[in-house]
């Protein structure tokens, strides 16, 4: 073998010969007789054997093991065997110990070996292995390391193996535990014993073999007092408690029945409780804590899981059972008490099983009702943040008691179910009391009061939504005090954003209650305005609370109309359009390009429910008090706006005089403003719509000039983007015949350069315009629809990169989009444009919604494109005014794609939506029936279905379930593309 080689391959920095040495080692694995090589070369341990080597020595006796050993000759089996039982011996007895990797490896080719040979060609493989122990220590850990990846090849516990593997690891597990399963136990035994004190990292690997094992040995080869004794005294070890704990929960959670379960672990947990191991202690080593915390939740998850199994609950092993779970609760109280929230989470698990015990089956008692109450009391407590909780730099740290609150939360949910009205009655009591001196609490306790607040939003139902309405008065009254201490305590003045942030997040879950009182909402609205909210010094504050005020005004809007121009005077300096700022560059502003989205769709809001209020300065709101009128709404509307526009007006006017950098710069301002009055558009509404308020000159407007922007040419991927956004919205809100005119100056420039991208974004557009207007804009679609139709086709049949996934994405994108927009163009009145266009491009279009129809792999597509055959269907087949050629196309292209898109062999008709693609495929046929009646029927008997060979049966069954009624034919559908396949 080449040493020079083997040690190019570690230096890839050298190409060539890198590329050698790849080449040496290919060859090598190819070889059928190369691993001879490398098997002497392992055992000549010559000082020039060095670590890299023997790693690929062993990684080519690897590769032949996975492979040609399994039909090896009976002299090369001996070989291996032979060569490989010296190299173990070598690494067990040399004086500087292998390293890890050369260890790990061997213990592969090992374990590989076990699978292949044990249960024929080397039925002494254990014993001979359990002889190299008498070597040392050394040759205990390959022992345990060779048994664990035994274990990863029998048991799998991420891998889903064939049936085949299976009932072989199967059989060699049923022969390990008629030949040695006996002597394996003692020598874990005499590893415990022999390495406890010398060798701790051995007796910890060996806690992690027995535990493994455990589950398919027999469970008294374990637990046993000789077993036990060891363990209890391991457990009592720094050095190897945690390991032991670890072993113990694999052998408490191995599956037996529910009596034989409760009596191993009542003996365990007397042991352990004897040698007073089964408590929290006063440990600095929380690593520990928290295995035994998990031992302690394994305990009673399986005392639970055995009693839930018990079918009849009153008989003596079932109340046993229950009292060993009792007996259990203060361990648990203890550990979920615990300063260390990882050991507090260790126990989740029995928390909510012991509360999911009570709801399914069990009578409370006062006992169990107190046990309850204190966990209530803990739950509350362990919801305070830690003194070290970093609010403005979160960490790994604060993530984890992120995730550790949520799932506190989740078993506080769980208790509310159980027990509602004394979870709301002792929420109730520490709210009260914390918020009632809120001044002379931590700030954990406060910020605690308001999170407990917000989560009885989840924990206590509600009438619709809303807390403050329906039968239950006594909730009623209790929530709407907390609510009402809440708004007048002053806590929204407490200086930490944690506190803050909770109390506005409670004002936004019950917003309704300022609708039972209002006489808060004055105090609240001017919180969201000042230093405490928008103009918090807190980033973080200042974002949530421009969202979360905008939800508020949503709300309580109706109630705000006395003091809109209070608000409007001090939202002025916020509805200011920058024109220094990019997407990219809001750091230290006061609010982000987002955040004053919020709040000019606040004003709008406000502007709308009063518009002779809603002026955007104090002097002109108070002027114009007098008037209510659409009129002046749409003047308050504009007066909002106007400067908006002129400010996208200005800088689209310098764009062609501006350098590079200012032009993005300008783009990114001018996207802005057209999302400032997008935004806008949601203070109106079905019943305060655009036009009635006389707002839709204004809109049309705007629209025109961002269309202008984009006409330019200059950022027209910066602006276009921000066009097609702000039209989406321009559908909804204004009436078509605006919108059409419009988008024909708008499509221009969108479809100048109809890339992927661009057709992918502009073909959802253009359906939702056909979808509202309807036959309104068939002229606009009959002039862009060939360049449009084209432009798809382009785009999809491109050179693709096979290995980019979004190219592949955006093409499945645009096929989706381009049959949609037929779906909506047959099914929307418009049809009749199809027959303007060239009918080469007709042919082609009908062509391509087939092949969706049958060939796309997408069955929403395919549902789409069935759901356009049936329209046009529906609109030609019996009309003088369809496209010639279009009876012979139904026959020969329509009803054969509702029979093979079925077929297909990745049509799954056991899936939902592609179940509905089936059914749309039967309408088809069933509107063709309507439509041309017997000819349908003639065709099918006598011509298409003799091509499918059909039983004449089939043929009959089907042919008259397409005559009768349509749920009768849907329900055969499935069943005779079942028989067919």
């Amino acid at each position: 073998m080449d040493s020079q080689l083997v040690q190019l391959l570690f230096m890839p920095e050298n190409h060539q010969h890198h590329t050698q040495a790849l080449e040496f080692l290919h060859n090598a694995h190819t070889s059928p007789d190369s691993w001879q090589t490398f098997l002497v070369t392992l055992n000549t341990n010559t000082p020039q054997l060095d670590d890299k080597i023997k790693f690929v020595c062993l990684q080519v006796l690897e590769n032949y093991v996975k492979g040609a050993y399994k039909n090896a000759t009976t002299d090369s089996q001996t070989l291996l065997r032979q060569q490989l039982s010296q190299w173990m011996t070598t690494i067990s007895t040399v004086e500087q110990q292998e390293k890890v990797f050369i260890r790990n490896k061997t213990a592969q080719i090992l374990a590989l070996m076990f699978v292949v040979d044990y249960d024929v060609r080397w039925p002494t493989y254990m014993s001979d292995l359990l002889a190299l122990l008498r070597m040392g220590p050394q040759a205990a850990d390959l022992y345990l390391k060779i048994l664990k990846e035994i274990d990863l090849q029998l048991v799998d516990r991420e891998t889903l193996l064939t049936q085949a593997a299976m009932d072989h690891a199967n059989r060699l597990k049923d022969h390990l535990r008629e030949r040695a399963v006996g002597s394996m136990t003692d020598s874990w035994h005499d590893i415990l014993v022999q390495y406890e004190k010398s060798n701790p990292e051995v007796v910890c690997h060996c806690h992690e073999i027995i535990g493994s094992y455990i589950s398919w040995m027999d469970i008294t080869l374990i637990a046993n007092e000789r077993f036990v004794s060891v363990l209890v005294r391991h457990m009592q070890d720094p050095l190897l408690r945690e390991a032991a704990a670890e072993c113990l929960l694999e052998v408490i959670t191995k599956g037996m029945e529910p009596v034989p379960k409760m009596q191993l672990i009542e003996s365990l947990c007397n042991v352990l409780d004897s040698a007073g191991l089964l408590k929290p202690i006063d440990d600095d080593d929380s690593d520990f804590l928290v295995k035994l915390a998990k031992l302690v939740n394994g305990i009673g998850c399986q005392l639970i899981q055995a009693w839930n199994r018990m079918e009849k609950k009153e008989t003596p092993s079932c109340i046993a059972i229950r009292d060993a779970i009792e007996n259990k609760t203060v361990l648990l109280l203890q550990f979920l008490a615990s300063e260390y929230d990882d050991v507090s989470g260790a126990v989740f698990d029995f928390t909510r099983g012991y509360i999911q015990m009570f709801s399914v089956h069990g009578v409370l008692t006062d006992v169990h009702k107190g046990h309850l109450e204190n966990l209530l009391f803990i739950l509350i407590n362990k919801t305070k943040y830690d003194e070290s909780y970093n609010f403005d730099q979160e960490g790994e740290d604060e993530a984890i008691f992120n995730d550790y609150r949520k799932s506190l939360r989740s078993v506080l949910r769980n208790l509310s179910n159980l027990l509602p009205d004394l979870v709301l009655k002792v929420c109730h009591e520490y709210i009260m009391a914390t918020l009632g001196r809120w001044q002379a609490n931590n700030w954990r306790d406060t910020e605690a009061s308001l999170a407990l607040l917000y989560f009885l939003g989840e924990a206590v139902p509600a009438q619709q939504g809303n807390h403050f309405s329906g039968p239950f008065q006594l909730k009623i009254t209790t929530m709407a005090s907390m609510m009402r201490l809440m708004a007048t305590c002053g806590v929204s003045s407490h200086t930490h954003p944690a506190v803050t942030l909770q109390f506005f997040d409670c004002v936004s879950r019950y917003e309704k209650f300022f609708l039972l009182e209002p006489q808060h909402i004055a105090p609240v609205a001017e919180a969201y305005l000042d230093h405490r909210g928008i103009r918090n010094p807190s980033p973080r504050v200042r974002s949530r609370c421009s969202y979360l005020f905008c939800r508020f005004v949503r709300c309580v809007k109706h109630l705000m109309v006395p003091f809109i121009p209070d608000i409007f005077s001090q939202l002025q300096p916020l509805l200011v359009v920058s024109t220094t700022r990019s997407n990219t560059s809001t750091r230290d502003l006061l609010l982000t390009l987002d955040d004053q989205l919020f709040i000019y769709e606040a004003a709008s809001m406000l502007v709308m429910v009063n518009g002779s209020s809603g002026s955007t300065t104090a002097a002109t709101a108070t002027a114009a008090s007098s008037s209510n009128s659409n009129s002046a709404k749409c003047l308050h509307m504009t007066e909002l706006l106007s400067p908006v526009l002129a400010t996208a007006e200005r800088l689209a006017q310098a764009l062609p005089h501006s350098t590079p950098p200012q032009q993005a710069v300008a783009a990114n301002v001018i996207c802005h403003c057209m999302a400032i009055t997008n935004r806008t558009s949601k203070g109106f509404s079905s019943q305060t719509t655009m036009r009635t308020n006389n707002c839709f000159s204004l809109y049309i407007s705007a629209t025109k000039l961002f269309i202008d922007c984009l006409n330019l040419g200059i950022e027209r991927e910066t602006i276009g983007s921000g066009v097609r956004q702000f039209l989406h919205r321009m559908i909804v809100c204004l009436e078509p015949a605006d919108m059409i005119p419009l988008f024909a100056a708008a499509s221009q420039t969108l479809l100048l350069t109809p890339s992927l991208h661009h057709l992918t974004e502009y073909l959802p557009l253009i359906n939702q315009l056909a979808s509202k207007a309807k036959s309104l804009c068939s002229e606009f679609m009959k002039s862009i629809l060939s360049h449009l139709v084209y432009s798809v086709f382009a785009a999809v049949n491109s050179p693709a990169d096979g290995s980019d996934e979004d190219d592949a994405r955006q093409r499945r994108y645009l096929q989706r989009y381009y049959y949609a927009l037929f779906t909506t163009l047959a099914s929307h009145d418009l049809a009749p444009v199809l027959t303007t266009l060239d009918q080469q491009l007709l042919d082609q279009i009908l062509m391509s919604v087939i092949q969706g129809a049958v060939e796309f792999p997408d069955p929403s597509a395919q549902k789409s494109c069935f759901i356009t055959l049936r329209h046009l269907i529906k609109c030609w087949a019996g009309s003088d005014n369809a496209p010639s050629n279009f009876i012979s196309f139904l026959y020969t292209q329509v009803v054969p794609a509702c029979f093979l898109a079925p077929l297909k062999s990745t049509f799954n008709l056991e899936d939902a939506t592609t179940l509905q693609a089936l059914y749309e495929s039967g309408n088809c046929l069933k509107t063709l029936h309507d439509k041309r009646g017997d000819e349908l029927i003639n065709y099918l008997r006598n011509q298409y279905f003799p091509t499918m060979n059909l039983a004449p049966h089939l043929v009959n069954a089907y042919l008259n379930a397409l005559v009768a009624d349509d749920k009768f034919f849907r329900n055969h559908l499935k069943i005779f593309f079942e028989s067919v396949k």
